[in-house]
């Protein structure tokens, strides 16, 4: 997908200056979407964004626009596709995200592209600046539930003092007061699905995310040797998780855990990412013998790796849905996951991997070594006959502008 810039000056204001005339008007499906979870080395729904936008650039008959946040105020333009970019702050300790506080531009921008039908992923301002600047405008609201929002705040159950459990609480009640601004919320996966119905969320549409399956393709594993050379990385057993490091995605448990499961099986550790833990990641005692990668922008950088692995580690137990172990199911390697979340789901439905204790070392240690003495090619396999079978992009996107029609047919 081809793209422009507009205009080409850095000093662009959208809280001002002209905006550029919509794109294709004649569409009879416009979306915009708008998010705090995307920046440059974010995961799971930046690249479910942008597959978005490739489904939508080749589908004439429907325009799509992306409010995200950056450094700095920007405009670019694809086929179809509008990308709007407001500067906003970093949050604190979720790098390399940013708040979305530019209420005058938000507002400015839904009423110059006049959206069918927006899309809030993300459940902190934006809902309510997004309610406020359709005020006067007949366009429906969904929201995708990317974030396990009590979850993130509250993630140990087992160790909550009380402080814990109000903040916890408080944050359904909050998710309840914004499930009010919208018909329908949608979820990716089961698990998300039962978490919000058992707090009273229950006006729910369940649409899988997807995978690229020609760009994640066991076929890799046929260079892994290459592929490891290339970074580093041993010719031994070989586990890995590939994100972001922040602090729900219990990456310290693995290191706890995997001195253990080293000495059982030889196995080493890849981390592949970046974010607000990598320093107390790197200041762990097993740190000198983890593989530290940067984030790998080149997504076929990312899939070499994928298929390299013998394991997947995905040891966060609030994933909404889990886009990079459905990746690596779809290269072909198990995944070991915490028994909670969208990624247990994965591992269930396919049988392509083991479950360990969530937050639980001494399980995850066990549950490892189970796994890699396992017959892993045949888990393999499994693993990507599941990503075929209804996690194709396009099916995806069919699926979900289908929700879309019905939540316009039901205004």
């Amino acid at each position: 997908m081809t793209t422009t810039a507009f205009p080409l000056d850095a000093r662009l204001t959208l809280r001002t200056d002209t905006l550029p005339p919509r794109l294709r008007p004649n569409a009879t499906r416009g979306i915009l979407d708008v998010t705090e979870w995307f920046g440059d080395t974010s995961g799971g729904i930046r690249t479910y964004l942008l597959e978005k936008a490739r489904y939508v650039a080749a589908r004439p008959s429907l325009r799509h626009v992306m409010l995200v946040p950056g450094a700095r105020d920007g405009v670019e333009d694809g086929e179809g596709v509008r990308t709007y970019r407001l500067a906003g702050p970093p949050i604190p300790r979720q790098r390399p995200y940013r708040f979305m506080l530019a209420t005058r531009s938000i507002s400015r921008i839904v009423q110059h592209e006049r959206p069918h039908l927006i899309e809030i992923g993300s459940p902190f301002i934006v809902p309510w600046i997004v309610r406020h600047a359709t005020r006067m405008l007949d366009v429906p609201l969904v929201c995708f539930h990317h974030t396990n929002l009590p979850q993130m705040f509250a993630p140990r159950a087992g160790s909550w003092r009380p402080a814990q459990h109000l903040v916890y609480h408080s944050a359904w009640r909050y998710m309840r007061r914004l499930d009010a601004l919208f018909p329908v919320t949608i979820v990716a996966s089961h698990s998300a699905a039962r978490d919000l119905a058992r707090e009273g969320i229950d006006r729910i549409a369940r649409v899988p995310l997807g995978v690229d399956l020609d760009t994640f393709t066991p076929l890799r594993k046929a260079t892994r040797a290459e592929t490891r050379a290339r970074h580093g990385l041993p010719d031994a057993p070989l586990a890995g998780f590939v994100g972001r490091f922040a602090r729900e995605k219990d990456l310290d448990v693995v290191l706890d855990a995997w001195p253990a499961v080293e000495r059982a099986t030889g196995a080493r550790l890849v981390l592949a990412g970046a974010g607000p833990m990598a320093p107390r990641l790197r200041a762990h005692p097993y740190a000198e013998r983890v593989h530290f990668l940067p984030f790998l922008h080149d997504r076929g950088a990312l899939a070499d790796l994928l298929a390299a692995l013998d394991v997947y580690v995905a040891p966060g137990a609030v994933e909404t849905f889990g886009l990079s172990a459905l990746e690596a199911l779809a290269s072909g390697t198990p995944v070991l996951s915490a028994d909670a979340g969208g990624v247990a789901d994965h591992v269930r439905a396919s049988g392509a991997g083991r479950l360990f204790v969530p937050h639980h070392a001494a399980s995850l240690a066990e549950e490892a070594v189970a796994l890699i003495r396992s017959d892993l090619p045949a888990l393999g396999s499994a693993g990507r006959r599941f990503a075929e079978s209804e996690h194709d992009w396009t099916t995806v996107f069919d699926r979900l502008f289908a929700v879309y029609d019905d939540v316009l047919r039901g205004r």
